[in-house]
């Protein structure tokens, strides 16, 4: 079976406004979070593509409704949007074909859409290699039969098991995984998806690798990790937390703040070392969440300094990211 197309690095911004922020995990109240002015503000300034799951509690719906309100005077194929089956709570998961459809088709009423760019197989680590399998064929399925799906990939947190996982869907289907996502391992803190880990992924075919998370799940923070309504949920030892604040106290003692500058760190050498797995103009594929209007704004500002030092933006704020929006919609009547 051949490759989708056209292949998902021509269509795929290399900026995507990531939504897992719009969670009980992240926040104590993500339906008080201004998620509509969020989205709205994202696309203005020139995000065209925004990842979500039905495991993130509230975001898909929050992000649907951002998407479908009055005030949005973006249409569908203006931007690109990915979402995740599989996980559905913290020690729950299905990866069973009727699962898939359903999750499916409740994240496409959820999302006000008629079809999913990009579909993850979500926490991979989690269930057997055969459920993967599985999940992936009746996805493609999707894809081939109805349309609902357009492009198939698969998401965790072990980079090794990642690229295994890569391999087996290629050796046993005959087509590569359209795209894989990384969450805090291309950070200021750790870089395990460099190196050895890129050879793999491009050796099992996979056309695009996503850099999620570059706060480490927002460990790289001056204020600490996020205590939101779930309690403290986040992986990470004291010792590492405490060497993180050494640093937060370093960095501000220079003028600048930890997140700002582990930001940067990762946008700007991500787009760089990720690259041959990116976009088709060279740039690797970040995506970076918020939770309010002055996080994005400063997130769109190191971004538009990142793309500074390619020589590649118009000019104009987000410019690059426009530059996309206006090839999605070209290249989108190719997947009708």
């Amino acid at each position: 079976m051949p490759p989708t197309q056209p292949a998902l690095n021509t269509i795929l911004p290399p900026l995507i406004c990531g939504t897992a922020t719009f969670n009980s995990q992240f926040n104590n109240d993500p339906l008080s979070l201004p998620t509509t002015a969020i989205i709205h503000r994202a696309l203005a300034l020139g995000i065209a593509a925004f990842d979500t799951s039905p495991y993130y509690g509230p975001s898909e719906s929050l992000l649907g409704d951002a998407l479908s309100h009055p005030s949005n005077t973006f249409t569908r194929d203006a931007y690109m949007l990915l979402t995740k089956v599989g996980r559905i709570a913290a020690d729950c998961f299905d990866y069973s074909p009727a699962w898939v459809r359903q999750s499916v088709t409740r994240s496409l009423q959820r999302l006000h859409t008629g079809y999913l760019d990009v579909v993850y197989c979500h926490d991979v680590e989690f269930v057997s290699a055969a459920e993967v399998l599985s999940a992936v064929g009746e996805l493609r399925r999707m894809r081939d039969e109805e349309g609902t799906v357009r492009y198939v990939g698969i998401s965790g947190y072990p980079v090794p098991l990642l690229w295994e996982l890569a391999e087996l869907i290629l050796r046993e289907t005959g087509e590569p995984v359209d795209i894989v996502q990384s969450y805090a391992h291309y950070t200021l803190q750790n870089t395990t998806l460099g190196g050895e880990a890129l050879e793999k992924f491009k050796g099992a075919g996979v056309g695009v690798i996503t850099n999620a998370s570059v706060l480490g799940m927002g460990l790289l923070r001056t204020v600490g990790v996020p205590i939101g309504g779930m309690g403290d949920f986040h992986p990470s030892g004291q010792p590492l937390r405490q060497k993180v604040a050494e640093a937060a106290r370093w960095t501000e003692g220079k003028g600048d703040r930890i997140e700002v500058v582990a930001i940067r760190w990762a946008l700007d050498n991500w787009a760089r070392a990720g690259k041959s797995v990116g976009t088709k103009t060279g740039l690797g594929v970040s995506v970076m969440g918020v939770s309010n209007l002055d996080e994005l704004q400063e997130t769109m500002t190191v971004w538009n300094s990142v793309l500074d030092g390619f020589d590649i933006r118009n000019g104009a704020v987000g410019g690059e990211m426009q530059e996309w929006s206006v090839t999605r919609r070209k290249q989108i009547k190719l997947l009708k």
